[in-house]
């Protein structure tokens, strides 16, 4: 539990420091390797919640809060690393066509951050039944967005 507290309290820090992360990307790869790294992440907590919804694993209310928690905060920090010039180049999935529909990759992101915030509120209630539909509607964000602009 502490251990969370500390990575909770650590990618929160790292949420207020997004401009400047922008700016401290010395190479394009450095940002694919950071945007990267954060979709992984997202990626493990949302298979850890998938696996309760799914009945694989048994439905553990605070971690599936924990881990609804961590994406929210997660959601938050790729974007900036995205539009980084040359990084839809080399070892990255971003197909070029983001830069040329920045608005729509936005509001790709913008939904996708939004539906992440109401997965950690549902997450709060315990509600099973919503939890479940929230989860399949952040999870049709990321397709979406995965559709459009990931090769």
């Amino acid at each position: 539990m502490k251990k969370m507290a500390t990575v909770l309290i650590v990618l929160t820090l790292s949420t207020g420091f997004l401009g400047v992360a922008y700016a401290q990307f010395a190479k394009p790869e450095d940002a694919i390797q950071y945007r990267q790294s954060v979709m992984f992440l997202i990626g493990q907590h949302f298979s850890r919640m998938f696996a309760m919804v799914k009945g694989q694993i048994p439905y553990d209310k605070m971690a599936f809060e924990q881990n609804a928690a961590l994406v929210d905060t997660l959601a938050t920090l790729p974007w900036e690393a995205f539009m980084v010039p040359g990084t839809d180049k080399g070892k990255t999935g971003l197909k070029s066509s983001a830069f040329k529909e920045k608005e729509k990759f936005m509001q790709d992101a913008n939904k996708m951050e939004a539906e992440t915030a109401r997965l950690a509120e549902t997450a709060q209630t315990g509600n099973f039944d919503a939890i479940k539909n929230q989860i399949g509607e952040t999870a049709k964000s990321c397709k979406s967005c995965h559709d459009d602009f990931r090769k």
